[in-house]
Formats: C-alpha cells, structure tokens, sequence
C-alpha cells in the first residue's frame, strides 16, 4: 500500500547518509534464518511504487506498479512484461486453482486477471455499499480469499460507503463476509501455518494485530502482536516461514518477529519498502518490494505458501 509521508529534516551540515541494506539481529535465533553474508540482489528497477508480489510455479513474480497503474510479470534475469494496465492495482495472491488475484483500489474491487489481460470483477461490495480501496489479500485455510479493505487508496472524489475500515472473506461462492472492523487501518494479513492465528497488520496505530482463527474464518481474542515504531517505514505486508516466522514491512525494511512476538532482528532495506513474497521452486528466497525497485534475498528457511511452498492445510 503506497503510504505519503512528509518527513522535515533539519540538518545543521552535511547531508543524509544514503540507506544501505544491512542484515540486523535483536537474537541469535536471527541468524537461523539467514547467512551473516547474505547478499541483497536488485532484480529490476525503473518502477513508480512497487507493490503485491506473489510468484508463479512457472517461473515469475507478479509484481503491482501503483504509480505507473500497471501489473507486471517480473522474471528472475530482470525482464519485466506488462500484464494488464489498470489504476493503482495493490496486492495479489494465486487462487488455489491458480489464478491470479489482485485488489484494484481504482475500481474499489477484487478482480481474476485472465491470461489474455482482460478481468473480471469477483467482489465490489459488502451489504450492498462500495468496499473502501482493498488492499492486501491471501488465500485462507479453507481456500477461500481474506482481504482488508482500509480507506488509503480511496479514490480522489469518491464518498466512503461503509462506515468503518473491515477485513472480509469471500468465499468461493462468491458470498463477502465480514470478519472484523476493530482495527483503525488494516492493511497486511497472514494466516500462521496451522492456520489457527490471522495476523493483521494496523498501519496507523503502527501495531500487528493477532486473532484466533476458527473455521470459515470466525475471528476471536483480538490483541496486540508487536508494535513497530521507528522513522522510515510502517507495517505494511507480511508473510510467514514454515517454523511460524513473521517478516513484516515495517521502520527501515522488514522486522522479523518469532510466533511468540519477539522481535528477531530487521532486514534493513536501501529504499522504502512496502510488501514481500516468498518466490523460486524452493521457496527459500524472499522477493521484496521497495519503492522503485524488486529485489531478492536468500534464506535458510522456507516460506510458507498455501499448496505452494508447503503442503496445503
């Protein structure tokens, strides 16, 4: 989710110290993910806002431009194609049939994006008012697609209908249900490997929200996970490792927080970064994105993907 902030600085000599990609650990645990001489590779460059990464079993990352209102194929030699041109696409996910799914802001809708480009519209509306500007979507447990659905994309003009901030199912009869309107702007969201836990990230109260979660995606015992406070980022997306891992966008890059809500240590990023995927056949490799760039880092763990990097719940 593209995020406006003003920053003032006020600086008495000298200039700011450009950002560098550094691997930072709060815990020994950090470094069982992650080789101390890890590289960060830049895949491909040259984007507006680069958003919604989700990777295709046949060799590619789908990846949203915000600000270019495009969504592209991103390979891992670096070459980008043009999938389909629409205003600020956000997130993505692969359907357990596996198509391709993308929240459209400027259409206030969840949309199938055929192989020939065109789309169609799966979801516009909850009790019959306009969703807000979706934002982030998974694919559950039960197969069917969890969303949120903040005011942040709101398009320039256009009244707000519902009169709160949710996060909805749909469900693969095409029913929308809602899940929870308590947090103030629910952005990314990721179920735990087991499935009994949806953690939801609050871009304004900057804070990761944690529920239990039942069957058909009935949410219960709401509380707080982690708070991420610092300059240079929000929570934003997020994505879990096998063993239960968070990586969670947030101040600097990506925090890193184990399933009890320590904070492992921070990937630290060289540009603003809002989202990330797991990608490549074993799954092992983190595809962030970050402002104007893609770029790919190697683990020693394995990522967690619903019928993809792990076996399906």
């Amino acid at each position: 989710m593209r995020i406006l902030i003003v920053v003032a600085l006020l600086a008495v000599s000298g200039r700011a110290q450009p950002r560098q990609f550094e691997l930072k650990a709060e815990s020994p645990k950090f470094w069982d993910l992650f080789d101390q001489g890890a590289k960060l590779d830049k895949v491909a460059t040259g984007f507006g806002f680069t958003e919604g990464p989700v990777w295709d079993p046949k060799g590619f990352l789908y990846v949203s431009d915000e600000e270019k209102n495009k969504l592209s194929r991103v390979y891992p030699d670096g070459r980008v194609e043009t999938v389909l041109e629409i205003g600020d696409p956000d997130g993505s996910t692969l359907d357990p049939q596996g198509h391709l799914i993308t929240t459209a802001s400027v259409l206030r809708a969840i949309i199938q994006v055929e192989p020939d480009g065109k789309y169609k519209v799966l979801a516009d509306k909850y009790d019959g008012k306009k969703f807000n500007s979706p934002n982030d979507i998974i694919v559950g447990p039960d197969g069917a697609l969890y969303f949120t659905d903040p005011t942040l994309d709101l398009p320039k003009g256009e009244k707000q209908e519902t009169p709160f901030q949710g996060v909805y199912r749909l469900g693969k009869d095409g029913s929308v249900r809602l899940l929870t309107s308590d947090l103030a702007e629910p952005n990314g969201l990721a179920f735990s490997p087991d499935g009994k836990r949806l953690y939801i990230d609050d871009t304004k109260q900057r804070e990761i929200r944690v529920y239990d979660a039942g069957a058909g995606g009935e949410l219960k015992n709401g509380r707080l996970f982690g708070k991420e406070e610092g300059r240079g980022g929000v929570p934003d997306g997020m994505r879990v490792d096998v063993k239960g891992n968070l990586f969670v966008t947030g101040p600097g890059g990506i925090w890193v927080w184990d399933p009890d809500g320590n904070h492992l240590g921070t990937i630290l990023m060289p540009e603003s970064t809002a989202n990330l995927n797991w990608g490549d056949a074993d799954y092992h490799t983190l595809y962030i994105t970050a402002r104007t760039s893609v770029y790919r880092l190697k683990t020693k763990t394995r990522g967690f993907v619903p019928g993809g990097g792990a076996p399906p719940w």
